[in-house]
């Protein structure tokens, strides 16, 4: 515990692409808070709606809205994220302005923005997390991994979620060849802890990302797990007012779980069938259970994810139009996640949160 914050004021802000941005912020809050700091959390959506269920106690604050959506065809993705960039654009630029403004009103004295590329300010602090220090796109890889790294370089630190050395989960998304801005790799982030608790359910399914592409996946497994022999507890990432829970045959479908109810049915679950997100296989390893993923359609970065785990024989997956229950048989055939003790020394991380003004303009 740093007991020489001053409890200062730190503001924490996930970007809203579906649920993993801001549940893989959830151990940093509870870090900060166990540190003296006192986070305020900023985000739009889902994210925040999310963050405010888990830290009802904390201020939070509404950021625009980057309207990202997926392409239901996922061919579609990058072209429909091109079209959307103007929308984009006018929310960086507008939540740029509205984040200047706070640091006065609530004399905030560090930023941390998870892929919030408009959260930031020369004020005070900022710090940038991302596993992307290269952003797949295809053949406009080069392009778009160097403009992310142009953002990334006018914060004074990159923590990136991962081992920077030997057996590591991001692969070539969060280690380059060259850095010429201050990378800190923090390890792994999870929200989860492993327990030893009696297994109640053969196959746990859970959703995220955004529409339509959650959906599509949510239409087509409610019909493949009614064939699955064995006991199913079904997410759905829907984050509603009330939770709701609906049981089909052997299936118990649920919108939505807080940290603490996910945490249960994860340690009560034999496998896993969910997207190749990196905050999932973060989660997956710290709990280590085994797992079959679904990457979204289109999305390279998930692609990339499944395909590495895969031919590392970790974790077999599936295109979500080729996916058939029968496929979760091969998970036995595979080893499953490396087991990564990462002890994180929070104290040490905050620190730039505490160098002096003189120091940080040097």
């Amino acid at each position: 515990m740093n007991l020489n914050t001053n409890n200062k004021t730190i503001l924490i802000a996930p970007l809203n692409w579906g649920l993993g941005h801001a549940t893989r912020c959830i151990p940093i809050i509870k870090a900060l808070q166990e540190n003296n700091y006192i986070p305020i959390i900023a985000s739009d959506g889902i994210a925040l709606d999310l963050l405010k269920k888990e830290f009802p106690y904390l201020q939070t604050l509404e950021l625009p809205s980057y309207h990202i959506e997926y392409a239901k065809n996922g061919k579609d993705f990058k072209w429909k994220l091109l079209k959307n960039c103007p929308k984009i654009i006018e929310a960086i630029l507008e939540e740029k302005k509205i984040v200047n403004k706070w640091i006065e009103k609530h004399k905030i004295k560090g930023i941390i923005s998870d892929n919030r590329l408009g959260v930031f300010s020369k004020k005070v602090p900022s710090v940038f997390i991302t596993h992307q220090l290269n952003v797949l796109t295809g053949n406009t890889t080069w392009i778009t991994s160097m403009l992310h790294q142009n953002i990334i370089k006018k914060y004074k630190e990159c923590w990136v979620p991962d081992l920077e050395n030997g057996i590591n989960l991001s692969g070539k998304l969060g280690h380059l060849k060259k850095v010429d801005f201050k990378i800190k790799y923090i390890g792994p982030l999870s929200r989860m802890h492993k327990k030893e608790t009696p297994i109640l359910y053969d196959l746990m399914v859970i959703l995220s990302g955004p529409e339509p592409q959650r959906g599509l996946l949510e239409n087509k497994l409610k019909e493949e797990v009614l064939r699955y022999k064995g006991k199913v507890i079904f997410i759905k990432g829907i984050v509603e007012k009330e939770q709701k829970t609906e049981l089909i045959a052997n299936v118990t479908f649920y919108n939505f779980m807080n940290s603490r109810q996910l945490e249960h049915v994860f340690n009560e679950s034999k496998i896993v069938l969910c997207r190749s997100g990196y905050t999932t296989i973060m989660d997956l390893v710290q709990l280590k259970k085994k797992a079959f993923f679904i990457p979204t359609p289109g999305q390279y970065e998930q692609e990339y994810l499944a395909k590495k785990l895969s031919d590392e024989k970790r974790v077999p997956f599936a295109s979500q139009e080729d996916f058939k229950i029968e496929d979760l048989k091969t998970v036995d055939l595979y080893t499953g996640l490396p087991h990564l003790d990462n002890q994180i020394n929070w104290e040490s991380i905050f620190e730039v949160f505490n160098k002096t003004k003189k120091a940080l303009t040097l």
